[in-house]
């Protein structure tokens, strides 16, 4: 792509987040306490519930997605977290920080390119008693074929560029201004067939 033609498509995301700018998706990411941006949504009760309303805490007591309730929320730096029981809900007031998913709850192997999207409640790993979610089995296996470098990378990135920043502008920006490393979809499933098949 030519400088000019990436100008031209950067102007025409501004001005599609302009016009985005005061839409529900966009400010449910945004909380703009100390943990935005956040995979989150809004619903008729709260604003920025991550992760579609999972119960964080289970993913490390329980060891898979569980589905929050309403009825036993949390809020923490302007984050709704919900819980399937008043126990785990009492687990994450006594200690928030063990549990918080990293990256806002957004896809690990996006942040590895510096791309706040993505993440399934469903698709996550617990690794050194941290949480990561993930936009998909593929994307989980693509990030676990070199874990530490991309372990680097996703902190590195979510670090400098992605923690404290608009998810809709950070996402446009390194869409169009990919890092060196960028793969494609296609390409990280090319590379995880291509592991599978060596292992055979």
């Amino acid at each position: 792509m030519s400088h000019r033609s990436r100008f031209f498509h950067a102007g025409v995301l501004i001005t599609v987040a302009v016009v985005l700018s005061g839409c529900g998706a966009m400010s449910a990411q945004n909380p703009g306490d100390g943990l935005s941006p956040i995979n989150g949504i809004a619903n008729e009760t709260d604003d920025h519930v991550i992760l579609f309303g999972a119960d964080v805490v289970a993913y490390f007591t329980d060891s898979r997605y569980v589905q929050g309730l309403p009825e036993h929320r949390s809020e923490y730096e302007g984050v709704d977290f919900y819980f399937s029981s008043a126990e785990n809900k009492a687990q994450f007031d006594a200690n928030p920080l063990a549990y918080i998913p990293q990256y806002g709850g957004y896809c690990a192997n996006g942040i590895v390119f510096g791309i706040p999207w993505g993440g399934n409640a469903e698709d996550f790993l617990v690794h050194d008693d941290k949480l990561y979610i993930f936009g998909g089995q593929t994307s989980k296996q693509a990030f676990l074929l070199d874990l530490d470098s991309n372990l680097a990378l996703s902190s590195k990135y979510w670090e400098e560029e992605v923690k404290g920043n608009n998810s809709f502008w950070q996402r446009a920006k390194r869409l169009i201004f990919r890092v060196p490393h960028y793969q494609s979809g296609e390409e990280q499933a090319a590379a995880v067939e291509a592991a599978g098949q060596a292992q055979q």
